[in-house]
Formats: C-alpha cells, structure tokens, sequence
C-alpha cells in the first residue's frame, strides 16, 4: 500500500505515535528544489527547516546571502531573515494569544474597547475576531509610507480608514487590521509591540534571535531584503510602510532565524505547551485556528489552504486540511499541519534585486513545490515506520 492510498488521519497518528529519525538522504529532492530557486535568479539565500513537535528533521542554509558569491553563506541556527508578513503571525498573533489566554483580550469585543480611536463610521462593531481573520471591512492596503510623513502621522491615517464593506461579511486580507491588532497589543500590555512580543512569545519559547529591526545587535548577521543606493542594506526592513511606522509594527518587521521559528511551529504543534511548561492552553489554540463561514480559508491571524480556487498555494497540494500557516512578502513561509505532526519553514530573500522577471510568480511554484517534496517525504518516513512496526 502507497502513502497516497492511505487517510491522511492515519498518517498523522503514526507520525505521532514514531519517533523521528535524524535528517538523511530523503531530502535530496528539497535541497535541490531550493536550490533551483537560486540557480533561477529568484533568491540569492534561503534557510530550510523541517521537523515535528519534538523533532528537527532538516536544517540547511542554501546559497549567500547577497548576490556577492564571496559573500557568506546562511545558517539555519544565526541567519536573521527579515520575516515581512510572517511577522503577523508570529509577534502580532502569538502576543494576542497570551492576552486572550490571560483574559485580558476578548475576540469578540469591539476594538474601541480596546483602541477608543477606532470608533465611528460603522467602526464600533468591528471585534477583534474581525481584524484577525480580515474581515473587518477596511480595504486591502494604504500606502502609509507616501502618504504620511511621521510615524504620528501614519497612525492617524490607519485610525482616519473608513470602511469598505460591512464588518463580518467576507473576507479581505490587509495589512491594515494587523497594525491595528499590533496598537491594540500596545494598548493592552502597556508597552511597545517590540517588548510585549519578547515579554509574552519570544522569551517563554527561547527565541533568543528573534527582534524587530531596530533591535538587532550589531553583531547579527543578517539575510538583507532590500537596495539602498544600489547596495545592500542588511537589518532594514523591506516594508515601506512598516518604515514609516519605525519599522516595528503589528504586520512586518520581524527578524528571525529558522530555528527559532522551529520553536514558535513546535509550540503549535504541542498545542500551547512548552518544555518548562504551558505557553498558553489547548483552548487557546483551538480558538485561533477556527475560521468563520464569511472568513474563507483565513483563520485568526494565520492562512489555511484554499484548494477550492485551484491556483497554486504556498502550502503545497499534499498537506492535510488541517494545516494552517503565512507567506512573506521578502519570500518567506512558516506552515504547520497538525494532522502529519509536521512543520516547515522556508526563509529567503527574494525582495533583494531578484534576477527573475517575474519572481513572485515564481517564487509562489517554489514555495508550493518545497512544500509538497517536504511533505511527501514526511509521508514516506510515517509509512516506512508502519512497515518496520509491523
């Protein structure tokens, strides 16, 4: 019996019930599906990390990290990666997470609750649950940055939004709601999205690499995402927006390291529990990963697949319908399926002068391809394991 004949449950139950070995051969085809990635002009570095709950499985750095060929190579365990929208997830969602779990956040209350300015033109009956999931109604994206020319000024320019469509009716993903959700964290914990996002995800996992850019050390190596003057320039965030707002804000501007974001997947997978303890409960997590039926395949803060719409998805055609994840702009990718106890993520600089022509396009077939190799290796372990056992 083939991997693909068998219930995807089932291959996730005996994933969970084996013990992972060390990375090995089978993941030559991963390595070369990042590497073409490289040789086609879409990046000039990548990090790759694969694993479970307990377990890392792959870990490799690919490439340079400029187009420089004299310059170094990445390292899944030090690289900083500027993490672009994949910063939503991981600072913005899992700060909320702990409030929520704390009871100091309520989903569904109103965020004028919260953010009194957020209030008038039908404003009050957007919840927090609405922002999360982008279904608040505001539109898809304000260029703050040309706009705007203080971080004061932005700020009043996202409260100043007017809505575009009744809150709660259907989804639309938008840059807006997560810096919103980002002043809403500052709000409720009393200190900048920068501390509460260390206070509250990255210390309690050990993250220790993990900062927004303007706290990067000077010693850090970083994965630059963007030119200035024709040169790299390494710990700048990309996003102009996130710039404007002083490059900390709730939807970019995240550095960090594939190993670190193996700990964030691996929290999770494990349902909210850490090695030295509870990061927040099963309860909690259930929560974040329930979709509504006006918020399409957006859960709160993280994406799911959307296999209906037959277009290529980051996550690959073979993970399970429990999967759930986020893309980056800069050409980053952390998703996470439960049901295979499987986790992946994939760091690159694609934003960096990509030689390709139509590298997003491209870098969407990368990604979908990464994904699928990884997954159909993770299947094929799960079944070699049932074979062994039996």
């Amino acid at each position: 019996m083939s991997y693909r004949s068998l219930p995807v449950a089932l291959l996730g139950a005996l994933c969970l019930a084996t013990a992972a070995p060390a990375q090995g051969v089978r993941f030559d085809p991963v390595a070369r599906a990042v590497q073409d990635g490289i040789r086609k002009g879409l990046y000039p570095g990548a990090v790759l990390v694969v694993g479970r709950r307990d377990t890392i499985l792959f870990a490799r750095g690919f490439g340079n990290l400029t187009w420089n060929k004299r310059s170094a190579r990445p390292s899944a365990w030090t690289t900083l990666w500027d993490l672009a929208s994949v910063t939503k997830v991981v600072a913005t969602t899992g700060a909320l997470a702990v409030l929520v779990d704390r009871g100091s956040v309520d989903l569904d209350a109103p965020v004028s609750r919260y953010l009194p300015r957020f209030t008038g033109g039908g404003r009050d009956s957007v919840t927090v649950r609405m922002l999360l999931n982008h279904t608040s109604g505001l539109r898809a994206y304000a260029p703050l940055h040309s706009l705007a020319s203080t971080r004061e000024g932005a700020i009043d320019l996202v409260y100043a939004e007017p809505l575009t469509r009744l809150p709660g009716t259907r989804a639309v993903y938008s840059d807006l709601n997560a810096i919103l959700l980002g002043f809403l964290v500052e709000a409720v914990a009393g200190v900048p999205l920068s501390n509460a996002a260390r206070d509250l995800v990255f210390d309690p996992m050990k993250m220790g690499f993990t900062t927004f850019g303007p706290l990067l050390p000077e010693q850090a190596v970083v994965a630059p995402s963007r030119q200035v003057a024709g040169r790299p320039a390494p710990g700048q965030v990309d996003d102009a927006n996130a710039r404007r707002l002083g490059s900390v804000a709730g939807h970019a501007g995240l550095f960090s390291t594939g190993l670190d974001l193996a700990k964030y997947a691996q929290a999770w997978l494990r349902r909210g529990d850490l090695p030295g303890g509870s990061w927040v409960s099963e309860s909690t997590i259930a929560a974040f990963l329930n979709r509504s039926p006006a918020s399409g395949s957006r859960l709160l803060g993280w994406d799911s697949p959307e296999r209906e719409t037959g277009g290529v998805s980051a996550f690959g055609s073979l993970s399970s319908a429990a999967s759930f994840g986020h893309t980056g702009w800069t050409g980053t990718l952390l998703w996470i399926d439960p049901e295979l106890d499987l986790f992946l993520v994939f760091l690159s600089n694609r934003s960096l002068a990509p030689r390709h022509r139509s590298s997003l396009t491209a870098m969407r077939t990368v990604r979908a391809h990464v994904s699928d190799i990884v997954t159909r290796a993770a299947l094929a372990e799960c079944t070699v394991a049932r074979r062994a056992a039996c």
